[in-house]
Order: structure tokens, then sequence, then C-alpha cells
């Protein structure tokens, strides 16, 4: 048995459940869980669809990219979900769709402000949408860049990764993670339903105001603060 089926088992159940929670459309997507350990990650291979996915075609890849094991060509995004292994030390799985809500306001290049308290259940700020990716980087390593798109966006608004696990890529898509890629696609559902909602309001009332920070802190904090009460102990 290989080394690596634990995360290829993984990556395989988080892929099966983009089609599922209605994350992807044909081959619009990937999920990828990693192993620190080995440093290395198990990814969706390139247009197959997820009817005819088994767990044995995840491929394994290292974080400069390299196949460890697999004989299928890894997903076209492959080398974002490495930058960000690489650089984000704390992350155990990524997933990238094209979901219909989340990628409408990537392509405005928006990003979703926090009107309600669902959002603020999941996070204190708007949702990023990381700017527009120039020319010298669309003609490069485009998909190596993305990731850096990413990284350079958080660190330009001083975002944490670990308390914000979602970004929109200008004109592109959204990119989640998380501490497993169970989190990450859970993360991913999330997002879908945060856009929907914050679409959905603004049409309903243009000016939807920002739900103000008395309710953001106490959304957030109930479930993930010192003193959170949600849930069962």
């Amino acid at each position: 048995m290989s080394k690596f089926e634990a995360i290829k088992q993984a990556a395989y159940r988080a892929n099966m459940q983009l089609p599922e929670l209605g994350l992807v459309l044909f081959t619009f997507g990937n999920a990828s869980a990693v192993d620190r350990k080995e440093g290395a990650f198990a990814i969706k291979p390139s247009g197959v669809p997820y009817a005819e996915l088994r767990p044995e075609d995840m491929v394994v890849v290292d974080f400069d990219n390299n196949i460890v094991e697999g004989s299928k060509r890894p997903s076209s995004d492959t080398k974002t979900h490495a930058v960000l292994y690489k650089n984000w030390e704390h992350i155990g799985g990524i997933v990238h769709t094209h979901s219909t809500y989340a990628t409408a306001w990537a392509q405005a290049q928006l990003d979703i402000p926090i009107l309600g308290t669902t959002h603020a259940d999941h996070l204190t700020a708007d949702v990023p949408c990381a700017p527009v990716m120039n020319d010298e980087m669309i003609k490069g390593d485009y998909e190596y860049q993305t990731g850096f798109q990413i990284l350079e966006a958080f660190t330009a608004r001083g975002l944490k990764p670990e308390e914000v696990e979602m970004v929109l890529v200008a004109n592109h898509a959204p990119f989640t993670w998380g501490k497993t890629v169970e989190k990450a696609v859970y993360n991913s559902a999330v997002l879908e339903e945060l856009a929907k909602m914050a679409y959905l309001a603004r049409q309903i009332r243009p000016d939807a105001p920002r739900l103000k920070d008395s309710l953001i802190e106490k959304h957030y904090e109930r479930k993930h603060g010192p003193g959170a009460y949600y849930g069962q102990s």
C-alpha cells in the first residue's frame, strides 16, 4: 500500500463532495490534501470527470510541483496549491471551484461584504478579492503566480489565513483552505452561500449596510471565542 494512501483517500472524498454540494460543473474544480511529514499533497488529476474518478487516480506532488506518485497529469491549478502549502504551513487542505455566486463576485472584482450574521459566524472581515494579476505575471508561470497573487493580497490587507480561510481571485474564481481538506470543502460551501446571500441582499437593497461591529463580534465569538457556547461541549 502506498504511504500516501491516507491523503489520496482524503483528496478523493473531498473532490467527490464538490459536485454533490453543487460547487462544480463538469471538471471545473479540484481539492487537495497534504501530508506535512512527507512534504507532499494529493490532488485531482486534470480534466478527469468526477463520475470517472477513483482514489488511485489522485496524483501526489511535492511543494516544488514534482510528481511523487501517480500516472496522470495533476490539476492545472497544482502550482497554486503548492505555493499556498509551501508558504502557509498550518493548512491541511485546499479547494478551488468555479461556484456560480462566488465566481460572479470574483468576475466583478469585488470583495463579498459582511452584511449579515451568517457571514459573521465564520469570519469577521469581508471575503477578500485579490487584485487583477498584472501582465507580467499572466505571461509568466500563470498558475504559480496565482499563488503569489493570493499571498500578496493577504499581506497587503494584513489578513491571517488561519482567520480568513477563503479568497476570490479577480476575474477567476474562489479558493478556500482549512486545517483539513474536509474543512476546506466546508469553507467552499459556506463561501458560495455567503456570496449568494450578499448578492441577493444587494439586489433587494443596493445600499444594504455592512453588519455593525457589535453583531460581528457577538456572532464570531460565540462560535470561535474563548467563551464559545455554540454546539455541544
